[in-house]
């Protein structure tokens, strides 16, 4: 590089320095990586590109190429027909047959759909990377990994990467409303524009579509899962049709949650029933027409007979009756149908995190070959902690899709910083012992691509207007760990991490090694200020938002999950009491059946426990549960302090967001904490130690704090 070059190229990066970032552009910013060696090196091999074809995932594969060598390196996408030494070379044997006569063309042909190779090879007397795929969207992902690669400073030398997804379908489930509101959404409006869909087609979309291709999510629910029938109407799926033709270069498949009642409420019909035949020819000539606009359309997600949605037991039929209903008329065009087991009985005397397991085991193996059950993580609903769902491991003749939350819900909404990456994994990692040990999730969900064909995992994701789309800036790295985890459950969070900070920050370990210790602690600290040692489902009743343990009333109560009394706390879920410990395979159910052996982390889940019981520490429980409420307090206190020390090296914008919110989250800490305690304490009868920060209001006043709040002077 010349001088003037060099001088113009360290000017960039300067001005890019300056620039305050609003955080649009994701984990995807190709900034500049600086004038050095490894840059040099980076640009010497990528000087010349060979990379014919104009499909369209081609085109965006070149098109994102592009963008990262101009950005990452300052050097233009230079294409040439001549091999020579050191160019890279990207395609599919369609689009370059000379893949076909080189010692690795059967390793592109032993590819999945959606696999690919990056690799320094021999072609011809020179020495090349190659970026190679059996299909064009797999050329799309190879080329998203290669530009990873660089953003993460990794050698570009003996190169030998294949890659295929270990799940079939991965799936971000949108709980948009069609008004564009987004239920349990905290990042702002849907950023679906209804009203000017089909024809103006924001940049917005194809941004959304980059970014999901660039992690490997290929589908997207477009509605919500309480959804409304209008959706299937003929003027809204043509809206729809303008998303998939957006999507479709990135290898994303458009979905639509279908209201089971739709017949009834938009089809003139006077029934839903899915035994009757004319209920039955309009789900065939709606899914016929559907395929007449979106020609690769992915198919439908289902919530039924659960909180009230219309379903198939409305008519004394069962689930397996609905889904198959559905699922019969999508076969022929390759749709698939996600039919959620998130079921239960809204009765006291009914333990809820029963109720998926008891009303889907005796269906197992009477589902068609094209429907997923889809569970959520843990039996209850997405609490900060829960144990693993019973079915995974319990239906092996019903391929089921894992449902997580990436947006959240009952995590502190967009104002706490959690990084889920560690939750996704606790999750995955758990061992069923279906099959005996090492039967992990994971391998639950994986194993179901060998005896049923297909295999699935899906996200709520935390999308919205927001300019930095998720809220919280470090909420992105919630969806960027789900998509990586989706294409590999058995990847490291903590790597996942490592990679998203690198791409969002830096490279630099001064401000690698803060960032990533934030993260790592950050779901621990939130399960310890807010719901330590199994406790769940004590927020509030409304926003699902700050503490609310001693909500009671006859609709909801909190006391049905924590059981408090003067002398014990905690729900009895062992084989004497609701028997939740008997869904699971042994040993886990010893395990958890076993006071002693259950992890203290599921304490209170599966177990009443005196206030004096001796935890594993040599704490009493009362003890104990004070410590962790305080440990949480002080770890967000830890945030802040690493946060700070970053100033300067993170621009402005940025930095001051987080800050800001770091110091709203300690807040919202400390009054979890003393609300939690405080109540507690009025059943346990026991001190708060005196040494502890103790708190500065009565638990009147924490019980009379709405959502949202003002801390400042409302109550003062």
């Amino acid at each position: 590089m010349n001088l003037r070059n060099t001088c113009l190229f360290l000017l960039l990066c300067c001005m890019q320095w300056l620039h305050a970032e609003s955080g649009y552009e994701l984990w995807l910013r190709y900034k500049p990586l600086g004038n050095n060696e490894l840059s040099e090196s980076y640009r010497q091999r990528n000087r010349k590109v060979l990379f014919p074809g104009e499909t369209g995932s081609l085109a965006a594969a070149k098109k994102e190429l592009r963008a990262g060598l101009s950005g990452l390196l300052g050097i233009d996408l230079a294409e040439t027909e001549t091999l020579e030494d050191n160019m890279l070379i990207i395609g599919t044997p369609q689009s370059i047959p000379l893949f076909r006569k080189q010692a690795f063309y059967p390793e592109i042909e032993g590819l999945s759909d959606e696999g690919y190779l990056i690799q320094n090879s021999k072609m011809e007397g020179k020495m090349v990377t190659v970026i190679a795929a059996r299909t064009d969207i797999g050329v799309l992902y190879g080329v998203f990994h290669y530009l990873r690669l660089m953003q993460t400073t990794q050698p570009l030398e003996q190169l030998a990467i294949k890659e295929n997804p270990k799940l079939r379908y991965r799936v971000l489930n949108h709980w948009d409303n069609l008004n564009g509101t987004v239920e349990r959404g905290y990042a702002g409006y849907s950023i679906w524009n209804w009203e000017r869909l089909p024809f103006y087609k924001e940049q917005r979309y194809i941004d959304y579509a980059r970014a999901n291709a660039s992690v490997g999510i290929n589908g997207a629910v477009l509605n919500n899962v309480n959804a409304q029938a209008k959706s299937l109407r003929t003027d809204w799926l043509v809206k729809a049709s303008g998303l998939a033709d957006v999507f479709r270069p990135y290898g994303i498949k458009v979905y639509l949650t279908a209201k089971f009642s739709a017949p009834r409420e938009i089809g003139g019909l006077d029934t839903a029933n899915p035994k009757d035949p004319q209920v039955q020819k309009w789900w065939k000539d709606k899914v016929e027409e559907i395929y007449s606009l979106i020609p690769d359309f992915g198919g439908f997600l289902v919530k039924a007979n659960s909180e009230g949605q219309p379903g198939p037991q409305d008519y004394g039929c069962s689930h397996a009756d609905g889904a198959n209903m559905l699922a019969e008329v999508l076969e022929p065009y390759g749709g698939i149908v996600f039919w959620r087991a998130f079921v239960y009985q809204n009765e006291r005397q009914v333990d809820r995190v029963i109720n998926g397991y008891n009303e889907f085991k005796p269906l197992d193996g009477k589902f068609r070959k094209n429907v997923f059950v889809q569970p959520k993580n843990g039996p209850i609903d997405f609490q900060p902690r829960e144990p693993f769902h019973p079915l995974f491991g319990g239906m092996p003749d019903t391929p089921l899709s894992l449902e997580f939350q990436i947006t959240q819900e009952n995590l502190g909404h967009a104002g706490h910083l959690v990084y889920l990456g560690t939750l996704f994994e606790e999750t995955l990692q758990s061992d069923t012992y279906e099959n005996g040990k090492g039967s992990t999730v994971s391998k639950v969900l994986q194993n179901y691509q060998k005896t049923h064909g297909i295999s699935a995992i899906a996200g709520v994701p935390n999308i919205g207007t927001d300019l930095n789309w998720t809220g919280h800036l470090f909420g992105q790295a919630n969806w960027y760990a789900f998509g990586r985890l989706a294409w590999n459950p058995d990847a490291s969070s903590a790597e996942i991490a490592e990679d998203w900070a690198k791409m969002t920050f830096s490279n630099e370990d001064s401000v690698l090694s803060p960032v990533l210790r934030i993260m790592q602690m950050s779901r621990e600290a939130y399960v310890n200020y807010t719901m330590p040692l199994g406790l769940n489902h004590i927020m509030n009743y409304d926003t699902h938002n700050g503490p609310e343990p001693w909500h009671d009333d006859p609709v909801w109560t909190a006391f049905d999950y924590h059981k408090i009394t003067e002398d014990s706390i905690g729900v009895n879920r062992t084989a004497g009491g609701t028997g939740a410990v008997l869904q699971y395979h042994s040993p886990v159910y010893e395990k958890f059946e076993n006071i002693k052996t259950c992890p203290p982390e599921y304490l209170l889940w599966f177990h009443r426990v005196p206030w004096d019981y001796k935890m594993p520490s040599g704490k009493t429980l009362w003890d104990e549960l004070v410590c962790h409420y305080y440990k949480g307090v002080d770890e967000v206190r830890l945030m802040q302090e690493l946060w700070s020390g970053l100033k300067g090296k993170i621009d402005r914008e940025r930095f001051d967001h987080v800050a800001s919110l770091l110091e709203y989250q300690e807040q919202e800490a400390i009054w979890w904490r003393d609300g939690c305690l405080l109540f507690f304490q009025e059943y346990s009868g026991l001190p708060i130690p005196a040494d502890l920060e103790q708190p500065e209001h009565s638990l009147k006043y924490y019980k009379t704090i709405p959502f949202p709040h003002d801390w400042k002077g409302l109550y003062e």
